[in-house]
């Protein structure tokens, strides 16, 4: 679990930067089972929800700190 370090095992968790606009944002699951879950915050309930290894996820978030999906 090393890979998502501040993610705590178990708890939905959004941006702090998405303050209270929980209508407009995704939220991040990391499982014990090597996954990390992605929902929509609109659709908690019944919406898809994504799944993810450790090492995929590292590899996104490392890909979009560096800039590598941004629309130019």
């Amino acid at each position: 679990m090393s890979n998502t370090p501040g993610l705590p095992v178990g708890v939905w968790t959004k941006a702090k930067a998405s303050g209270d606009n929980g209508g407009s944002c995704v939220e991040v699951m990391r499982r014990a089972d090597d996954s990390v879950l992605v929902r929509d915050t609109k659709d908690q309930g019944s919406g898809p929800v994504l799944s993810f290894t450790h090492a995929e996820w590292s590899a996104f978030l490392d890909g979009a700190g560096k800039g590598e999906f941004d629309l130019s």
